[in-house]
């Protein structure tokens, strides 16, 4: 169990914060602070309801907003929302996915600008900490009022209704709060619209995103380092000087990462005159230019997600003069905008990948390699297919790349007549970092076994490393043999931080 304690204030929520409480399961609680704004913001809201008719505390919601709702059905109203948008369809998100938007729907009522009660906000929490997951159907979201589907799922089980996963094992709602000591709530005027009016869905998963791709663009550094050796191919233009004539910033990262990568690299060393060749090609070359690349599109888009993690996201707002306001802060475009082009910049991060990986295995450009790295060539087909399956997720993400949110379809009779399609972006820029991950994991694999067969050229310190690394988990060179299992195995140690603690062990850390 993760000993992790956030204290959840409303601002200053983190893009790790999400992390750790999305994967590691950290506890999160209330500050006094947070519990005093949501008090004074509903009482504000108590008194607005005795006075006239306010969207979404007297009134019905979206093209209903003009129908006034008697005093005695207003809590009724907040149920009713609840359950009908609860419509979502498909296989349920993940658990992490669960996890970030409950924790960020209550970072948003403890900023207190919602008019909910620290009630709601509380057994939010509690369903975190205690590991009650609300199943949330993949389909519903459209990006525009927020998440409004995911989000009335997960509210459903603060009333004690719909099924949950309760520490792995799925059951009714009721019993999974019964069983951890919680009371279901009601919830009164406005707390409907509360629970379920937001982007914590779209920038949890964004959030989690945006620490996977950071991740995969300084691995992205690593595999093509190793390329570079195993391709006999050189280091020169990844020169400071040739990269300060191009001042991108996140070139400068990647060529540096290179650099460091490849000092004092013997198999480099061995060809540094007497080369018959006079450059080495684009995905080699320009591998600065596109994971620099990425990496600039990266900041911006940590920034977007910095923004809204600063943000208060409902509709109507509570403004602390005691107006209620209705706007538009749950509209998905920023974070829409963000995924669809991390994705581009990824997709082009496996893209090049796997141009690098084509030349290892062909014996007509690896520079003296056999033909697909095979053991008994004619024989043995060595990692050809390896390839196939790279080239496969490249091309998907091709697809994957084609943005979302330039898309709209009007619903609610007209009401919402442009929405954001922000949640299939970041649900396809999910699929993109885990086929990003996997095709790493292919170049990887193979540059290890052409850097092997440069024999007895060693290889540079850190490579030579990550070598050792992948070997405690895949064998090295020899006959063909059941090639999957030793794929996801370097897929799985990219998931965690191996190769980078393999790195820090000799005092390299990469940017």
């Amino acid at each position: 169990m993760n000993d992790t304690s956030i204290e959840l204030d409303g601002p200053g929520v983190t893009i790790e914060d999400v992390r750790q409480v999305a994967r590691e399961k950290a506890k999160v609680s209330l500050t006094p602070d947070a519990v005093s704004r949501m008090t004074t913001a509903r009482e504000v809201v108590e008194r607005l309801a005795e006075g006239d008719p306010r969207y979404g505390i007297s009134t019905g919601f979206g093209a209903l907003a003009n129908v006034s709702i008697a005093a005695d059905r207003r809590q009724a109203l907040q149920t009713a929302l609840v359950r009908s948008h609860a419509a979502g369809m498909g296989d349920p998100v993940e658990e992490e996915v669960v996890r970030a938007m409950i924790f960020l729907r209550a970072r948003t009522l403890a900023i207190g600008a919602s008019g909910a009660r620290p009630l709601v906000a509380q057994r939010m929490l509690d369903l975190i900490n205690h590991q009650i997951h609300p199943l949330v159907p993949e389909h519903g979201s459209l990006g525009a009022s927020g998440d409004l589907a995911p989000l009335a799922h997960g509210a459903m089980a603060l009333m004690g209704e719909g099924d949950v996963l309760h520490l792995g094992q799925r059951r009714p709602a009721a019993d999974a709060l019964a069983a951890a000591g919680l009371e279901p709530i009601r919830l009164a005027e406005k707390e409907g619209l509360s629970v379920t009016n937001g982007t914590d869905a779209i920038l949890g998963m964004l959030c989690l995103a945006i620490h996977d791709a950071q991740q995969l663009l300084s691995q992205a550094d690593m595999t093509t380092a190793m390329t570079v050796e195993g391709l006999l191919a050189t280091d020169a233009p990844f020169a400071d000087d040739l990269q300060q004539l191009r001042p991108q910033p996140g070139q400068a990262v990647s060529a540096a990462n290179l650099r460091a990568m490849l000092t004092d690299s013997p198999i480099v060393a061995s060809h540094a005159t007497g080369d018959s060749r006079v450059q080495d090609a684009y995905s080699i070359r320009c591998t600065p230019a596109v994971n620099g690349a990425a990496r600039d599109t990266l900041d911006h888009v940590r920034r977007v997600a910095e923004n809204e993690l600063a943000a208060a996201i409902d509709n109507p707002m509570v403004l602390s003069d005691g107006r209620v306001e209705s706007c538009g802060n749950f509209h998905g475009a920023p974070l829409g905008f963000a995924a669809d082009f991390l994705a581009i910049a990824l997709a082009e991060v496996g893209a090049i990948s796997e141009r690098r990986m084509d030349r290892l295995l062909d014996k007509t450009r690896s520079h003296g390699l056999p033909p697909f790295l095979a053991e008994e060539v004619g024989v043995d087909s060595g990692l050809m297919i390896g390839h196939y399956t790279a080239a496969a997720m490249a091309s998907e993400n091709k697809r994957l790349a084609v943005p979302a949110s330039t898309d709209s379809l009007p619903t609610s009779g007209m009401q919402e007549d442009h929405v954001s399609m922000a949640w299939g972006a970041v649900r396809k820029l999910r699929r993109v970092v885990d086929n990003v991950r996997r095709i790493l994991a292919v170049e990887w694999v193979i540059a290890a076994r052409a850097i092997e067969l440069r024999a007895p050229l060693d290889p540079a310190a850190p490579t030579g490393q990550l070598v050792a690394l992948l070997r405690t988990e895949v064998p090295g060179r020899g006959p063909d043999r059941f090639l999957s299992p030793e794929l996801q195995a370097a897929e799985t140690l990219l998931r965690s931080d191996a190769p980078e603690t393999q790195l820090e062990s000799i005092g390299l850390r990469l940017r």
